[in-house]
């Protein structure tokens, strides 16, 4: 079943949010989307909700990177853009009860594709900072081997055509 937007919903999302926002949101989440703000998480990812949209299609997130992937989403948002709670983070009373006092403000560095930022999280020593899976990335974690690697990489070569 493929859900199209009507066209009285793509003008009033388009009037809303303007024409360069609607178009940005055409190129990045693939719809044209207008809805609330309801919170920004520590990676500058922002999170939308509107009530009015089709039912699973009303929670979305616009991320601050061009080159983003759904690892980027912390855990506290995750349960609410998953719809596991009803509450965002800055809403939730259990997610507000879970910052203690006494857990200590610490630095980490966020690795993204793109680019390297210092940003201040007040966690835990149990918890550990929120990192995006960098699988297939550069900056994936690589075993370190002083054992001869057991096959050898093929390198073509070409014959010289006379």
């Amino acid at each position: 079943m493929i859900l199209t937007p009507s066209i009285k919903r793509v003008v009033a999302n388009i009037r809303q949010v303007g024409l360069a926002q609607a178009w940005r949101d055409l190129q990045y989440i693939g719809d044209f989307k207008a809805g609330q703000f309801v919170g920004q998480d520590e990676h500058g990812n922002k999170y939308y909700e509107n009530k009015d949209e089709t039912l699973w299609r009303h929670r979305w997130v616009d991320f601050a990177s061009h080159d983003f992937n759904a690892s980027q989403i912390t855990p506290e948002w995750h349960s609410w853009i998953s719809h596991i709670r009803h509450l965002p983070p800055p809403q939730d009373p259990v997610v507000q009860a879970s910052k203690q006092p006494w857990q200590t403000v610490s630095e980490y560095l966020y690795r993204s594709r793109s680019t390297f930022k210092i940003l201040t999280r007040t966690y835990s020593p149990s918890t550990q900072p929120h990192w995006e899976n960098l699988t297939g990335t550069r900056g994936a974690f690589k075993t370190y081997s002083t054992t001869k690697p057991k096959i050898e990489a093929w390198e073509p070569t070409t014959a010289k055509r006379s």
